[in-house]
């Protein structure tokens, strides 16, 4: 076990650091355009989610690429990991066609939402610039989980760190008019994360061009041409994974909504809060990018007991590390809130959230690791439907309720999020235990 818990690390702190990177994004976004008022801080954070809850099924449908390259990988089999690859791609440019048409659509309706004029005004065409950075964003994700699954984590941080240089500086720049550019506020906040997105895709296929430059693996062998096959394989498997992430995301994205038909502090609250959480839950997500890419690479290679090493050793960091966090949004919420805002009522409901969210946290680590352990398995149906059942028929309807019916607030939304979380958390963990056993009794 020691020697899994090393080589997990050395998978995961790349894949954390660059999820920290992707999610920093967000989080700078909101903290360039807090001098603009809570509405501005409402609209990026409420946009963001929205936008999310958009593209999050794209990102979905190609987290079939962790089982495929990954068992391929652990096969030894290289030219079968470029033949996803290639897939990957194709099945990207579609998904984003059919992706960008339904949310200029659900643009169309966003006015009778009920979202707060003060942040609805800015709202819409902040989200109407974000969706020029859907096609490289869904090639960015092919990309980078090919080379995750293969071990190369290394060009994946690195570009994910100097994204957010550029995206600060674009940020800086557009929104308050420097060096001679337009001051453009809120929307210039969406031109610098577009921009930051296409410059993801573009780094990350330089990286893969140069290490087939430098360590040539038959790469350029393989023709791109229509894969129909694969692209239905990945669409097959990817579907559930698609589906799970979008329901979970959605439901956040629905509470969002819900937190802006309040006032424009709750809101705020609501997207600070989101974003602390958010930060942190990256280190858990990363987590689960390596146990989808280790148990996929112990199926390839027919290691039973591999299998259960690397799905327990991730699940057992990140619950340890979840508890340290519940431990610190205890003890010490302000510091994390006043990154944000100094707002006295933002700062209040805010720590109220954050006590909230410490019930959660070590369920909701187990969750993601678990749903990435099983995705390693082929097994992408099972967290769909948990997510399904305790988020939009338990935990969203609890939200609701709490919040409007009981004058709960914000904190109802967060009550009901915290029931399915702690749901779908247990369950999933004891789903994993009997899945890899039986892993481990067929090989």
């Amino acid at each position: 076990m020691r020697s899994e818990l090393r080589q997990m690390l050395r998978l995961a702190i790349p894949v954390i650091i660059a999820e920290i990177g992707w999610i920093s994004m967000g989080i700078v976004d909101t903290v360039i355009v807090g001098p603009l008022g809570p509405a501005a801080i409402g609209a990026v954070g409420t946009g963001s989610i929205i936008f999310f809850g958009v593209i999050v099924f794209g990102m979905g449908m190609v987290l079939s690429l962790d089982t495929y390259v990954a068992q391929s990988f652990g096969a030894g089999r290289i030219d079968e990991c470029h033949r996803w690859l290639f897939a990957g791609i194709q099945l990207s440019l579609v998904l984003s066609v059919g992706l960008v048409g339904i949310s200029l659509v659900a643009l169309m309706w966003l006015g009778y939402a009920g979202i707060h004029p003060d942040v609805y005004v800015l709202l819409k065409p902040y989200l109407g610039t974000l969706l020029w950075s859907v096609p490289p964003l869904l090639v960015y994700f092919v990309f980078r989980r090919y080379l995750q699954a293969i071990n190369a984590v290394r060009p994946v941080m690195i570009t994910l760190v100097t994204a957010n240089i550029v995206n600060a500086v674009g940020n800086w720049v557009l929104v308050y008019g420097r060096w001679g550019f337009p001051e453009l506020g809120v929307i210039g906040s969406a031109y610098a994360t577009t921009f930051a997105r296409i410059y993801l895709a573009a780094m990350l296929w330089f990286a893969i061009w140069q290490r087939e430059r430098q360590q040539p693996s038959g790469l350029h062998d393989v023709p791109f041409t229509l894969d129909r096959v694969r692209m239905w394989a990945l669409a097959k498997l990817g579907a559930p994974a698609a589906t799970q992430l979008t329901l979970e995301v959605g439901v956040f994205a629905v509470v969002s909504a819900m937190a802006a038909t309040i006032a424009p502090a709750a809101v705020a609250a609501n997207q600070v809060v989101l974003n602390i959480v958010s930060f942190f839950f990256m280190i858990p997500l990363g987590m689960s990018s390596a146990a989808a890419v280790r148990v996929g690479q112990a199926v390839g290679r027919d290691d039973s007991q591999g299998v259960r090493r690397a799905g327990w050793a991730a699940l057992g960091l990140t619950i340890a590390f979840a508890l340290v966090m519940s431990l610190i949004y205890v003890v010490a919420p302000q510091p994390l809130l006043r990154l944000f805002t100094d707002d006295a009522i933002v700062l209040k409901v805010g720590a109220t959230l954050l006590l909230i969210c410490a019930l959660f946290q070590p369920f909701d680590g187990a969750q993601v690791v678990a749903t990435g352990a099983l995705r390693g398995l082929g097994d992408t149906k099972t967290a769909m439907l948990l997510n399904l059942g305790a988020h939009w028929f338990i935990g969203l309807p609890v939200a609701y309720w709490l919040c409007f019916r009981r004058d709960w607030g914000v904190a109802g939304l967060w009550t009901g999020l915290t029931i399915s979380l702690v749901l779908i958390g247990g369950t999933l963990i004891a789903v994993w235990n009997v899945r890899s056993r039986h892993v481990g009794a067929s090989t």
